[in-house]
């Protein structure tokens, strides 16, 4: 509207003056009676002359007046408004045509001109508003708190702001020119010239990311990154990045990262979910580990209503009423239930919840459920293995108990306690009654134990005593025990275990007479060996004797008389092994020399002895046979020293089988413990499998997969059985290959339990692939046992450093295989380091002294060597090495 109104304002003067310089054209031509051409082009110029002022109408309508006053005024007739002559039409109309273009023209190229001085005027503002923009802009780059990089396509700084420098450690001109990856650290910079080479792949794109930068001084902060791409002047591509300090937040972020993941972790670990209730609003929410105990999807909305829903029917109700009561009464709970899963086990939940309000006063239960199954389990094992124990008590003579020092009476005693000393578990016994069933010289023993207990002046004690049953039998007991000390730091009770060896008592006895008698014997036939001496003999063609040595009849080796007999009369044993003197007979016919034939006969006291005897054929100058020459030895010495071997090796065995035995005994708990685990296996398996077989449509397969389980473990349990009966069983000696680092797993699984009440951390270093060797399995763990239980109980008074056992298997230099177990206790003194595998020697209050005396016994008769090797550490390593199997080396 206002360009139209000021169209009209110059259109006005325009007619106005062009109307009346158009009459003064008309008048003067009119006066001068001009030609009409001349006439028209007179009016051409008056209208393309005030064309220029502008306005298109203004000239449009000049151009109809003049075409009106060139028509009426001079074209004949005069006066009227008719063109007659039509040379006259076609000057009119390009009059008309070239006024109205010519007005057009003019009008078109004067607006050009006037909108060009428009544009001028504008882009001198532009470039003023320019210049003031780029200094605000330049002030706000470089002041503005927040960092600022311009790069190029390689990564090179073209422009960084002075706080972005200033917060680097740089100046700008630092970092101008140089790559932008200096930075940043080495493993992030593929990272960075990725995301740089991502925003010039996407032109005008903004991209964000989050890196580490380092500080001039080495120093690292944690930006947020925001780059863009874009084309510069000449059309060449730079990125444009914003950095913001996000340093602070970052390590809050990663602080509450890690306490989130150490408190899913916790949870996970300790089987222990976290829940929040809004009793108000009804929201509840659970942690990742609520779900997972509850076996759920974690996508599902938690309740109340859920936990119902999962509790097994017989607990449902009272954990409904729990949660109607925290509601009604607003207070805390804590309550165990059950839960029964889709897959039918059961799973025991202790669930404890706090009653809290929110900021806005609502209500809310914020608390924590526990998976207890396996606790549960374990109470009910442990009441199994109560039950076990008590019967292993029982079979291994061994009893339980726990003494008063200060009130003089048990605090416990197991049955098999009762037993050994006669009492009736129904009737409650007094100090008299007990005194009364030791035997008088061993109760100062006993009082002295109980006083230095309550002295503190030992920890551990082990002792022997005898009990006076009421049949007037005597029961040996040996007791081993050790202090409790109650919170305020005095000593309250002495715990232990009695455990009858009257049995080992008697063996021992019968064991020391044997030696005693065998060292005799040994001596005797020793002295028989020492004064005896070969003989040389001579037989003619017949075979019979025909020379002796002169000295074996005086000395009584031989009977007198034996001169032209031949050695089957002289010999006793004919009828005896007859097959032996055949194939002697035969090899004399056949004039062969022979070795070592040894036979029986009599001394001239007409003692039997034994004789060896070699003989070689020999002839005269002719080949012709003239008997035999030859030389025998008394070696009865050496025959009744092989029987006097084999009645002490069977003494051995016997004393081995007795210490095997004794060593069940102490291995009792790890024994219950080995066979607790598969049968603990078994009974949930039959559950499992009976709840398979109770489905409407009983499930087969899982059924039988129960059963096979089944067997599996009981079988376990048989070999446990098998092992611990092997080592009770009194057997003959089985040498078969074995693997040493098999015989070591054996043990380590019957004296697991035994490390763990002495607070004993066992490592084993077992070489892998180890040559077998030939020996008994029974006896090379009574061995490895004996070794382990000397180390065990030599870490008993140890409390300033772990207590650790070491295990290890490997080949010596000459290629055995070598065994060694090293302890870390009190070790063994230098002056009874060579006695320390000898017979009888021990350096314990109370014991046989023969455990390493026989597993040197046992070692040295598989071929081996036992030692004990000083350390420069506290302790003591004993090791043995054993052959290779033959077949092995092969």
């Amino acid at each position: 509207m206002s360009i139209q109104i000021s169209s009209l304002k110059r259109s006005a003067p325009q007619l106005t003056f062009g109307g009346i310089t158009l009459a003064a054209v008309t008048l003067s031509c009119v006066y001068l009676n001009a030609h009409f051409a001349a006439t028209a082009f007179a009016y051409l110029l008056v209208v393309l002359l005030f064309s220029l002022m502008g306005s298109f109408i203004a000239s449009s309508a000049l151009c109809i007046m003049a075409i009106a006053a060139l028509a009426y005024y001079f074209a004949p007739p005069a006066f009227s408004l008719q063109i007659d002559d039509p040379r006259d039409l076609p000057v009119v109309v390009a009059f008309f045509i070239v006024s109205i273009v010519g007005t057009y023209l003019i009008g078109k190229l004067r607006q050009e001109r006037e909108a060009a001085h428009v544009a001028a005027v504008k882009l001198q503002r532009s470039a003023a508003d320019l210049e003031d923009r780029e200094k605000r802009w330049r002030a706000i780059f470089e002041h503005n708190p927040a960092m600022y990089f311009m790069v190029d396509e390689a990564g090179t700084v073209l422009n960084v702001n002075t706080f972005g420098a200033t917060q680097l450690g740089y100046a700008p001109a630092e970092l101008i020119g140089h790559s932008v990856l200096c930075i940043f650290l080495e493993e992030d910079r593929a990272f960075v010239h990725k995301c740089i080479r991502a925003c010039l792949e996407d032109i005008g794109q903004s991209r964000t990311w989050d890196v580490q930068k380092v500080r001039k001084d080495g120093s690292v902060l944690w930006v947020r990154e925001n780059a863009k791409a874009m084309l510069w002047a000449d059309d060449r591509p730079i990125v444009l990045i914003a950095c913001e300090d996000v340093t602070e937040r970052k390590q809050t972020e990663l602080a509450l990262q890690r306490s989130e993941a150490h408190l899913a972790q916790a949870q996970e670990l300790s089987h222990t979910g976290s829940f929040s209730w809004n009793a108000t609003s009804g929201e509840a929410f659970w942690s990742k580990e609520t779900f997972r105990i509850f076996q759920l999807d974690p996508q599902t909305t938690p309740s109340p209503q859920l936990v119902v829903d999962r509790t097994h029917p017989d607990d449902r109700a009272s954990v409904k009423q729990v949660i109607d009561g925290a509601m009604r009464d607003l207070s805390d709970f804590e309550h165990e239930y059950r839960l029964l899963l889709p897959d039918g086990s059961v799973k025991h939940i202790h669930a404890k919840a706090r009653l809290t309000r929110t900021a806005s006063g609502e209500i809310e239960f914020v608390g924590a459920a526990t998976d207890i199954t396996a606790a549960r389990r374990a109470e009910q094992q442990l009441r199994r293995s109560e039950a076990y124990l008590a019967e292993a008590q029982h079979l291994t003579h061994t009893g339980s108990w726990s003494w008063d020092v200060h009130g003089l009476d048990f605090v416990y005693r197991s049955a098999e306690v009762d037993r050994l000393f006669g009492f009736n578990p129904q009737e409650p016994v007094s100090i008299e009654t007990i005194r009364s069933r030791i035997h008088p010289e061993d109760l100062p023993r006993l009082q002295e134990v109980q006083r230095q207990a309550r002295e503190k002046e030992q920890e551990r004690f082990e002792y022997d005593f005898r009990v006076l049953l009421p049949d007037g039998g005597i029961r040996r007991i040996h007791s081993v025990a050790h202090v409790v000390v109650a919170s305020d730091g005095k000593v309250s009770e002495l715990i232990g275990t009695h455990m009858d060896v009257t049995d080992q008592h008697a063996a021992r006895e019968r064991l020391e007479n044997t030696l005693v008698a065998l060292r005799e014997s040994e001596q005797r036939f020793r002295d028989y060996a020492e004064t005896a001496s070969d003989w040389l003999w001579e037989t003619g063609p017949d075979h019979r004797v025909t020379r002796l040595s002169e000295h074996t009849s005086t000395a009584g080796i031989l009977a007198t008389g034996l001169i032209d007999l031949p050695r089957w009369e002289i010999a006793c044993d004919v009828e005896d092994e007859p097959e032996k003197w055949r194939q002697h007979r035969a090899t004399l016919q056949a004039h062969q020399p022979f070795r070592d034939l040894v036979y029986r006969t009599v001394n001239r006291m007409g003692s039997p002895i034994y004789v060896r005897s070699s003989g070689k054929p020999f002839f005269d100058g002719n080949g012709n046979f003239l008997g035999y020459r030859g030389v025998s030895t008394d070696i009865t010495a050496i025959i009744r020293a092989d029987q006097a071997e084999q009645d002490l090796r069977k003494a051995q065995a016997e004393l081995a089988h007795v210490t095997r035995v004794t060593t069940l005994g102490e291995l009792t708990t790890s024994i219950a413990h080995e066979i607790n685990q598969p049968l603990a296996a078994i009974l949930t398996n039959a559950d499992a499998c009976l709840g398979w077989m109770a489905r409407e449509a009983p499930d087969l397969a899982e059924a039988r997969s129960s059963v096979e389980w089944i067997i599996e473990d009981a079988i376990r349990a048989s070999e446990v059985i098998r092992s611990v009966r092997a080592l009770a069983k009194k057997g003959e000696i089985e040498m078969v290959p074995l693997d040493i680092n098999d015989v070591v797993r054996d043990v380590i699984a019957l004296v697991t339990r035994e490390l763990v009440s002495h607070r004993v951390t066992l490592r084993t270093e077992l070489t892998a692939v180890l040559p077998r060797i030939l020996g008994d399995r029974i006896q090379l763990q009574q061995v490895i046992i004996n070794l382990v239980m000397n180390g065990i109980e030599a870490m008993d008074a140890v409390t300033d450093r772990p207590r650790e056992l070491l295990i290890q298997s490997s080949k010596d230099d000459l290629g055995r295989v070598q065994l060694a177990v090293a302890d870390c206790g009190v070790g063994i003194a230098e002056k009874d380091a060579d006695h320390v595998l000898d017979p009888f020697f021990t350096t314990k209050s109370s014991g046989l002294g023969m455990g390493l005396s026989i597993c040197r016994s046992i070692v040295e008769a598989h071929g081996g060597r036992l030692s004990f090797l000083q350390k420069d550490e506290p302790g003591a390593t004993f090791q043995f090495v054993l052959p290779v199997h033959k077949e092995a080396i092969q």
